[in-house]
């Protein structure tokens, strides 16, 4: 069976090199463990040819010996074969997970990012079929010749039988997989969409309850189910209708066989033992077909898993190591970035280009849905524009290597995203440098945004743990620990999407004066503000609409002009280097 439609990323060809040992000798054991299956049939032949017709109870005894110690060998090999598959799937945990997690937290939105919230569940479907009854069939199945040799050993017309019946199962499973691949890959996605929604749907449980919305998303919810139930049923009806084929086939087959032996013995062609032997082995041969058949979802699926995983990986595989560039002095320009979205057939960003430079502080107004939101999020990385260009002090972010390059950016977004940890923990984006390390640098950051303070009220103080989102702090609260996390270990450039939008007048006023000490020290402030409350400590203000920059200037001039006042028509004078982008018609 192809594994992969596409060629196999380098991790998960790494990956499966270390484990080719273990498969090897997985091949090893099952060749010995096939080779004692036949114990059972020539325990059978000699006793009926040999035991039977001279009364030789020595010989029925040393047979019986032989065959236990051939039954005891089988099922210790077939422990150790067992247990390697088990050390093969751990030995892939090892070396993929980690791997994994980095391309699915990599991965910015786009066609993979539903993909990328189930990464590991694939992952774990994949190992599990390692270890289960499907792997052990594929194994077992190359063996199925050796069977159909022993029954032409016993007689040809044995052989033509079985042989027959073989080439049925196999055009019986081949079928299968023709008619449940793409019933099986719908119902996959189908699923996968439906965990998705349902995890979102009860991260914010309290919203829907608060808002009544408890039925409404049961209902929902059970829409979806019955969609995926609907793909689901289609893919297991075809296969089941397959496994019964192939279930009466066996079994015909195996009676077949034992009534052609009796009908071959009682015409003296041959042997009283080949009735028996042959009902066996006829069994044996068709089993692993058959099984794979009746395991057939879970060998779909993980194929469909190891596609998926591997495309993943090859999408991470595509950029090259970098060279480390210093770190940045806090320059930043984009360059005519633009950003749609298909599914709406909307424009979020059409050819925005601005500058900031070090110790400026610039505002970024506009309505709702103008696209300030989305502008801060490409320029942290958060988002990929479909076009343009991002610079840091003169290199493009694609010349910097993304999480190096994160770390000089502190990154306040609008929804907060603190995480499960304690305060102390999101403050330092769960950094594991040394302890004392981490401590003096969390506690720093959040006395440049004088929330030290008002964490030390706290039960636990920096070592409170917080829940999903937050929980256990209010908004405010919130919303000055994820400043605390921006500014942690002095970033060069700060991206902050409405970080007043939760305080009161007393955080706000601290606000500024953070924003003054930013800078001071050289860094480059870009902020996303509705309260006006903010602007006393900006130097420009871009005005956006739209998508697109509308005014681009001194904080004043633009003020003013936007209010109708004396300086609506004075020019605006963007401080050098900016690159200002005005309405059509909007004076010089």
């Amino acid at each position: 069976m192809k594994l992969a439609d596409q060629p196999v990323a380098d991790a998960m060809r790494a990956a499966l090199a270390g484990c080719k040992r273990h498969f090897v000798a997985v091949g090893a054991f099952s060749a010995l463990l096939n080779l004692l299956f036949m114990v059972p049939m020539l325990y059978m032949l000699q006793v009926y040819d040999r035991v039977v017709p001279t009364g030789g109870r020595l010989t029925l005894l040393f047979l019986t010996v032989v065959l236990l110690f051939g039954l005891i060998s089988l099922a210790l090999l077939d422990l150790v074969r067992s247990r390697i598959l088990v050390r093969a799937s751990a030995r892939l945990d090892r070396e993929l997970s980690a791997v994994l997690m980095d391309a699915s937290l990599a991965e910015r939105g786009g066609a993979l990012d539903r993909l990328a919230r189930q990464t590991m569940r694939e992952f774990d479907s994949l190992r599990q079929v390692l270890t289960g009854p499907a792997m052990l069939a594929l194994i077992d199945a190359p063996w199925s010749p050796l069977y159909v040799l022993v029954c032409f050993l016993l007689h040809p017309w044995l052989g033509v039988l079985v042989l027959v019946g073989t080439l049925m199962l196999a055009a019986i499973a081949w079928r299968n997989e023709q008619g449940t691949s793409d019933a099986t890959r719908r119902a996959g996605d189908a699923a996968s969409l439906t965990y998705v929604a349902q995890e979102q749907m009860l991260a914010r449980s309290d919203v829907v309850r608060a808002l009544g919305m408890r039925d409404n998303m049961v209902r929902r919810h059970l829409q979806d189910r019955l969609e995926m139930i609907r793909l689901q049923l289609a893919a297991n009806f075809s296969a089941s209708g397959h496994v019964a084929i192939s279930k009466f086939l066996r079994l015909s087959l195996q009676s077949l066989a034992l009534g052609l032996g009796a009908w071959l013995a009682v015409t003296g062609r041959a042997s009283a033992g080949a009735i028996f032997a042959a009902s066996f082995l006829a069994g044996r041969a068709l089993q692993p077909v058959e099984q794979i058949l009746s395991q057939w979802r879970t060998v779909a699926q993980a194929r469909l898993s190891f596609n998926k995983l591997n495309h993943l990986l090859a999408r991470r595989e595509a950029t090259t190591a970098l060279t480390a560039l210093p770190a940045p002095k806090g320059r930043l320009a984009a360059e005519n970035l633009l950003l749609g979205d298909p599914a709406r057939g909307a424009v979020l960003l059409a050819g925005v280009s601005f500058a900031v430079g070090p110790g400026e502080a610039v505002a970024v107004m506009g309505p709702s849905g103008a696209g300030k939101s989305t502008l801060l999020r490409v320029l942290a990385g958060a988002a990929r524009a479909d076009r343009g260009t991002i610079r840091v002090d003169g290199a493009s972010t694609s010349d910097w290597d993304s999480e190096r390059l994160a770390r000089h950016i502190g990154y306040l977004p609008q929804d907060l995203s603190l995480f499960a940890g304690t305060v102390k923990e999101n403050i330092s984006r769960f950094d594991c440098a040394p302890a004392d390390e981490v401590d003096e640098a969390a506690i720093a950051a959040a006395r440049a945004c004088r929330v030290h303070e008002l964490i030390l009220t706290l039960p636990g103080g920096y070592d409170l743990p917080l829940g999903w989102g937050g929980a256990g702090l209010s908004a405010g609260q919130a919303q000055r620990v994820a400043l605390a996390r921006a500014l942690y270990r002095d970033p060069a450039i700060v991206l902050l999407d409405e970080p007043n939008s939760a305080l009161d007048a007393m955080g706000e006023a601290q606000l500024v004066q953070t924003i003054e000490e930013l800078k001071a020290r050289g860094a480059a402030v870009l902020i996303v503000a509705h309260r006006t409350g903010i602007l006393q400590a900006v130097d420009r203000v871009i005005v956006m609409a739209n998508g697109r920059i509308e005014f681009d200037g001194p904080r004043d001039q633009v003020l003013a002009r936007l209010q109708g006042g004396p300086q609506a028509s004075a020019p605006q004078a963007p401080p050098p280097g900016t690159i200002t982008a005005r309405r059509k018609g909007s004076a010089a």
